[in-house]
């Protein structure tokens, strides 16, 4: 049987299934939207129906999305991001003048050491080349569904991610840009660095170098667990402990830090970018890879 349109999803049904899952409750995402707060009511129950799935647990405390509700609510994101490049890029191209270049929000998603020491000179590059880009960065801790979770779930374009090896999250794209080389780090001068306490973070180790870190006998298990690699470097630098760090968290290291190269075999791990199929072929987007990939990486 053909659907009819009355059982699509509109535009802001879907701002408001988003409203919801973000303020965590019908009130607050009424008042985000400027709405009251039984046009919210009735507008979720409306999309439940047409779903056919219920998509918030309703409590005291607020609305939190069931399972159903966050796979809405992430599509949702989506489309509606799609919605805005749709607008701003069919705009670019009716223009009586030539087209001029990619214009508009670019929303990136990051790992700490990528978001201080990579993507600065390559978004200025991306503001000299196309003023009209306003890019957004949003750090996230490349920890469980980590950057590529923020694409998959609609809130960035693009995330700079940790390509281990594995299979990207379903529905969405991407390729390597380089490899990122570990190196032991311990204070400087130190006449046996090996027999230090460890150091680490809990975002080091990924599925790529867990092997190899578990068959090095020398390395005990860590002493000293710290928040992220800048506490790292701060607690070596002190003559806490030792460290196996990627290259990108060493581009600011202190003199009183020393980099030992870890010889054959060291780990490493790549590190790339990921998107959705249908923002990768947006201007936006392709100009950021493009820059990316233009770059030099001293990793």
């Amino acid at each position: 049987m053909a659907r009819t349109i009355d059982a699509d999803l509109a535009p802001h049904e879907l701002r408001i299934l988003v409203a919801v899952a973000d303020t965590g409750g019908f009130s607050a995402g009424a008042e985000a939207l400027g709405l009251t707060q039984s046009a919210v009511s009735h507008s979720v129950g409306r999309s439940e129906r047409k779903i056919g799935a219920v998509l918030f647990e309703r409590g005291r405390r607020g609305a939190r999305p069931t399972a159903a509700g966050e796979q809405a609510v992430a599509h949702a994101r989506r489309i509606l991001r799609l919605l805005d490049v749709l607008v701003a890029e069919t705009r670019r191209a009716a223009r009586s003048e030539a087209p001029q270049g990619p214009e508009g929000l670019l929303r990136i998603a990051a790992f700490r050491s990528t978001a201080l020491h990579l993507l600065p000179p390559i978004l200025q590059r991306l503001r000299a080349r196309h003023p009209g880009i306003e890019a957004q960065v949003r750090i996230v801790r490349e920890l469980g569904r980590g950057t590529a979770g923020e694409v998959a779930d609609g809130r960035a374009d693009i995330a700079i991610a940790i390509l281990d090896g594995a299979q990207l999250p379903a529905g969405l794209v991407g390729s390597g840009l380089f490899e990122e080389s570990y190196s032991l780090v311990h204070p400087a001068g130190h006449p046996a660095p090996r027999s230090l306490p460890l150091v680490d973070w809990v975002e080091n180790c990924g599925s790529v170098t867990r092997a190899w870190w578990g068959a090095q006998e020398w390395i005990p298990r860590a002493t000293i667990e710290a928040e992220d690699d800048g506490a790292v470097l701060s607690l070596v630098s002190g003559g806490h402990g030792m460290a196996i760090m990627p290259a990108l968290s060493l581009v600011e290291a202190p003199d009183s830090i020393e980099i030992t190269d870890l010889g054959p075999g060291s780990p490493k791990r790549c590190v790339g970018y990921v998107t959705t199929p249908e923002l990768a072929g947006s201007a936006v987007v392709r100009a950021l890879v493009r820059e990316l990939r233009a770059a030099e990486f001293a990793t």
